[in-house]
């Protein structure tokens, strides 16, 4: 009798405990196969954020991911939330880690803590199969220290170019690395691209989410002022990644923050982009010099291979272009620039595969568009193995040399005040 009701106790709590597990209790920061998982999306929500909508609103190699990552179905009933798990290790030896998000539809974004880098970006096609339309990516740490072309990363202090690497203020000259020679590019030899960040997940209703953060000291690279940056970004339930992009300084400076996502709609090794459709919502572009620096004209872009008014190939008239090398890698004046603010993101461009269906429509408060086709790509390793013209780039930005073009708005930041861009990516299938 004793030893039955012995066995009744156990069997009792060993389905406790089965139950528990099963259902995550209230310790719902449960481990498996090594991934910290953040469950639920109804976290606090960052006060003052824009709505997502934008209509509502005011050891590696590098070598692609697995099949897995890739072209997966789109299952009928994903769970939606935060993972973490360890990706490897920097130069100096600091741990850096890879989130990965997940929304309800199954949409899968995966980030970096080094350069608060997108790896990934999954969406379904018109079949409902997904796949990584973010092809500028590595397998571990060993691709991203190689001194890859920015591929999904966070740019700072100041993307695109500065003439000259240098810029004056308050009558006071800054001489920063000259990385693309004579000029300055995207924050330098050590910019936001190649910095470990601070990372936590955040989460709401309707979103999950990584907000990563980081001090950037007085003199990185050359630019004045302690810049505290934060960078949040979110997979929203509508299919959207929101990038929201801010900045405070104790001195006064110059910022212009972007990401630098190369996507092709059709996929990971799906070849060139030249049959994608692209939209831009703009009339005008920046005319520039041999080494990519602005005129300081707005010219139109009527009767240029740069007109994209109305929907045009890619590959169309990009032999056209006199660049070295030829492609596009220009900055267009977006048409609704001067209605444009964090409260009523404006449409910037919108980009079509026939062949999957895919559809990316960009949102944005800022002023400007860098439209580039992977024209310096060359199928290296440093490249990620990607040949030329098999990735572009939609970089939503204030205008490049603005510290020493006065016609242009100003990207100076002052102590005090605040510098915020957010840019929503919207993905659909028809």
């Amino acid at each position: 009798m004793k030893r039955s009701l012995q066995s009744c106790l156990l069997c009792l709590v060993l389905c406790t405990t089965f139950s528990l597990i099963g259902c995550g209790g209230e310790e719902d920061n449960a481990t498996t196969g090594g991934d910290e998982m953040f469950v639920g999306a109804d976290e606090l929500q960052e006060e003052g954020e824009p709505s997502a909508d934008p209509e509502n609103s005011e050891e590696g190699n590098a070598e692609p991911m697995g099949d897995d990552s890739t072209d997966s179905e789109l299952t009928a009933d994903p769970v939606a939330g935060i993972t973490k798990d360890s990706f490897g290790e920097t130069a100096d030896g600091e741990a850096v880690d890879i989130y990965t998000l997940t929304n309800e539809s199954g949409l899968v974004v995966k980030m970096i803590t080094y350069g608060a880098i997108v790896v990934s970006v999954e969406t379904p096609d018109r079949e409902g199969n997904l796949g990584n339309i973010n092809v500028g990516f590595f397998y571990s740490m060993e691709g991203y220290l190689g001194g890859h072309p920015y591929f999904g990363s966070t740019v700072g202090r100041f993307c695109n170019r500065i003439a000259n690497a240098t810029f004056s203020l308050d009558g006071e000259e800054y001489t920063l690395a000259a990385n693309n020679d004579p000029n300055h590019l995207h924050g330098g030899e050590k910019g936001f691209d190649k910095q470990l960040w601070d990372a936590e997940p955040v989460s709401g209703d309707d979103f999950v989410g990584i907000k990563f953060s980081r001090l950037s000291a007085d003199g990185e690279e050359g630019y004045p002022g302690n810049l505290t940056t934060t960078a949040i970004y979110k997979l929203t339930n509508n299919n959207e990644l929101v990038v929201d992009l801010s900045a405070t300084t104790d001195k006064k400076t110059v910022v212009n923050l972007t990401n630098h996502n190369y996507w092709n709609l059709g996929g990971v090794d799906s070849g060139l982009v030249h049959e994608h459709l692209l939209k831009v919502e703009a009339d005008e572009y920046l005319p520039m010099d041999a080494t990519g620096i602005p005129t300081g004209e707005i010219a139109t872009v009527t009767d240029t291979t740069l007109d994209f008014i109305e929907f045009h190939k890619i590959g169309e008239r990009l032999a056209d272009n006199m660049t070295d090398p030829i492609g596009y890698d220009h900055c267009y004046a977006l048409r609704d620039r001067e209605k444009a603010s964090v409260d009523n993101l404006v449409l910037a461009a919108t980009l079509k595969h026939e062949g999957t269906g895919r559809v990316m429509e960009i949102y944005t408060s800022q002023i400007g568009l860098q439209f580039y086709t992977g024209n310096y790509l060359d199928g290296s390793e440093a490249n990620g193995g990607l040949a030329q013209y098999s990735a572009l780039c939609l970089e939503t930005q204030h205008y490049p040399d603005s510290p020493n073009q006065d016609q242009f708005p100003t990207t100076v930041l002052n102590p005090g005040e605040s510098y915020r861009h957010v840019t929503v990516h919207r993905f659909s299938a028809e």
